[in-house]
């Protein structure tokens, strides 16, 4: 039998010793791996070890995964894991399956969920320590769990995979996830138990592995023969579609992503009930930047809650995998000068756009790029030129760890999602041609064509607006095609009285027009509700921004201003002002039924064909970087950021906006005829961006 590790923490050696006598009295002769939890920084460990990339060969096999003697034995041991009033058992290892998850994905994963005060002792404190032995492991207490202990390794020898947890177990706090445990927890993902010392019941949460272990994970190595991507055929789910699935045919196991224990998303998902026009969902993790822990929002915004919580967890995944290269070895450390004297194809970060002079002399800790220093570089695959192309790091995913390394910060922008790399690609394109539209819009002051929503062929758009209308809202939509055929709208919800909460932008883009005006109304009608209330709670600080533009820094400061009835002025090119007659509306059909708009096809290959055609005949390329983690794979998912250099890039924060000093800027709308001559400085706009 395997020697067991002995319990670290001496607070703990009592209770690992009654719970190991529990154990024998059941007939079980399991090592036992007892630790606490919340005493010990999880992720102060050594960084994740080589290994293979999937064009090298496969991952080790389970017999070989782990190397270290201390290692091996972790893996035979029943881990128990305890906490307050509970106790975690597992993940458990099967017979001839692979160590993934290992326990350690399950501290990391804990510690994740954590307070934010438990997060800043261990991670930037002194720590923290056992104040005594638990009180909630008694005799009685180690029983009941050395028998959960002995059902589960009994399940896991005969290869069950520990499909139902022994007593009395609850569901997940949902009808949802209740509905989904089963296939998580057999499935997908192994699963972990969780016994409350207190009442005995005993819960069952997913544990998804986590990309950056070093313990178990086994990256991928970042080279230009693995970022090379092929297009293929993408049959759509049927008409009116830029899917290759429906949204339910995802198996989505909801609890493995957000659970107070191991959410790899964060322990709660809400559904906002208040919400009078969508069922929205939110939910939130926290990552370290620094010392800074930054909260990354999630969520989304169906007709239904269930629609919802799945479209959430396909965004939070989303932003998961793009803030950081998790499950990549990045290696390429270089300046711009050095790669091209060696003849690399590499990315320009001047063409996306830098800030300006003013910015660094404001903020000396942010360094300027220069063509001469050396930054970390990670490989995408121009679209453009069927290629591998070097990508500063910074510009695709937007919190690298190194904030020496940040000379711009990146956003989301052109990040997707998609059950094929196609169907990613394509709404990462759209995000990024959509912003682009968006911005010259903005700070170009363009009049559009102004839609007129009652024309859409679609019921519930028509309904929807109709439901602003009732809580005080108009919703006004614009044609705002720019430089590409692709149809862009924005929209916005402008208050009848004109009183707090004024107004509210939007945005969607697509092959197809009814998509995207839907896209824009679905982001208004979530926002309009709920924008009073907030101007009102928030009013004094949205008052100063008003007055001076510096204090608009953070993203939801940005649509938050707009709350304010005095920055309305800054939308009348695009309004017109109070009492002026308005242009006639314009119906779908006059819009979009002049063959203005390429047509969509039943492959969604296709119809990325014509959006990319259109942007590289234009002169610009596309970059497309993979950032899909495993656990994506697994669920049959592909991320991507998809970059457009040249385009406008959207940036939140006024000192920050790289938009207004590039050159699309000054003549783009020339360019498209929207303007006589190219723009000077004093033709901008001079308030920010209102983009949520």
């Amino acid at each position: 039998m395997p020697t067991e590790p002995e319990p670290v923490e001496p607070a703990l050696t009592e209770s690992a010793a009654m719970l190991r006598r529990a154990l024998a009295g059941h007939g079980c002769d399991a090592p036992l791996d007892v630790k606490a939890l919340g005493l010990h920084n999880a992720f102060a460990t050594e960084p994740p070890r080589t290994g293979p990339s999937r064009a090298e060969g496969p991952p080790p096999d389970a017999s070989t995964a782990n190397a270290s003697t201390e290692d091996a034995a972790a893996d035979a041991a029943v881990p128990v894991r305890i906490y307050g009033h509970h106790a975690v058992v597992g993940p458990l290892s099967r017979t001839g399956s692979a160590r993934r998850p290992c326990v350690h994905c399950l501290e990391r994963r804990w510690q994740a969920v954590r307070s934010v005060a438990l997060r800043e002792a261990l991670e930037l404190g002194s720590g923290t320590e056992a104040s005594g032995p638990s009180p909630y492991l008694t005799p009685f207490t180690a029983d009941a769990l050395a028998a959960l202990i002995a059902t589960l390794t009994a399940r896991a020898e005969e290869g069950a995979g520990s499909e139902e947890a022994a007593g009395t177990e609850e569901g997940a706090g949902s009808e949802e996830a209740a509905g989904s445990e089963n296939a998580a927890g057999a499935g997908t993902f192994p699963p972990v138990h969780v016994m409350d010392l207190r009442s005995l019941t005993v819960r069952r949460y997913p544990l998804v592995p986590d990309p950056e272990c070093p313990r178990c994970a086994v990256p991928e190595h970042d080279t230009a023969e693995a970022a090379a991507l092929t297009l293929r055929p993408a049959p759509k789910t049927g008409a009116g579609s830029f899917r290759v699935r429906s949204i339910d045919d995802y198996d989505l196991p909801l609890p493995a992503f957000a659970n107070p224990v191991c959410g790899s998303l964060g322990p709660s998902v809400v559904l906002d009930v208040s919400s009078t026009s969508t069922s929205a969902t939110i939910g939130c993790f926290s990552m370290r930047s620094g010392s800074y822990l930054r909260e990354t929002f999630w969520g989304g915004h169906a007709d239904t809650f269930g629609d919802s919580l799945r479209i959430g967890v396909l965004e939070g995944l989303e932003r998961y995998a793009g803030m950081r290269a998790r499950a990549k070895l990045t290696k390429v450390h270089d300046s711009l000068d050095g790669l091209r004297t060696r003849g690399e194809h590499a990315l320009d970060p001047r063409d996306c756009g830098l800030y300006s002079d003013a910015f660094h002399e404001a903020n000396p800790h942010v360094k300027p790029f220069a063509p001469d220093r050396a930054i970390p570089w990670v490989w995408g695959w121009s679209l453009r030129d069927a290629g591998p192309v070097l990508v500063p790091e910074v510009l695709t995913y937007y919190h690298a760890p190194g904030l020496e390394n940040r000379f711009v910060q990146e956003s989301s922008n052109g990040c997707a999602s998609g059950g094929c790399l196609e169907e990613a690609v394509y709404f990462g394109l759209m995000e990024v041609v959509e912003r682009d539209a968006f911005l010259l819009t903005w700070y170009g002051q363009a009049r559009l064509p102004e839609i007129d929503p009652r024309t859409s062929n679609r019921p519930a758009t028509r309904q929807m607006v109709d439901r602003l209308a009732m809580y005080g809202y108009e919703a006004r939509f614009f044609d705002t095609r720019i430089t590409f055929p692709v149809p862009v709208v924005t929209g916005v919800a402008v208050r009848h009285d004109g009183g707090l909460g004024r107004m509210c932008f939007g945005a969607g883009a697509g092959l197809d027009p009814e998509a995207a005006l839907a896209g824009a109304l679905c982001e208004i009608a979530t926002d309009a509700v709920n924008l009073q209330g907030r101007t009102e709670r928030d009013e004094q600080r949205l008052r100063a921004m008003e007055r001076d533009f510096s204090r608009v820094s953070a993203l939801h400061d940005h649509p938050l201003a707009y709350g304010i009835p005095e920055m309305g002025r800054h939308a009348g090119f695009l309004l017109g002002e109070p009492g002026e007659p308005r242009p006639p509306l314009r119906s779908m059909a006059a819009l979009y039924g002049d063959g203005s708009v390429p047509p969509a096809s039943d492959d969604l290959r296709e119809d990325l064909d014509h959006c990319l055609q259109a942007v590289t005949g234009a002169g610009f390329d596309v970059i497309v970087v993979d950032q899909t983690m495993p656990e994506q794979r697994a669920l049959g998912l592909r991320t991507v950021s998809v970059l457009g250099p040249g385009l406008l890039p959207i940036d939140f924060g006024w000192t920050r906006q790289r938009a207004r000093h590039m050159p699309r800027m000054r003549t783009a709308l020339r360019e498209a005829g929207l303007r006589e001559g190219d723009l000077m400085a004093a033709d901008l706009n001079p308030a920010p961006h209102p983009f949520p």
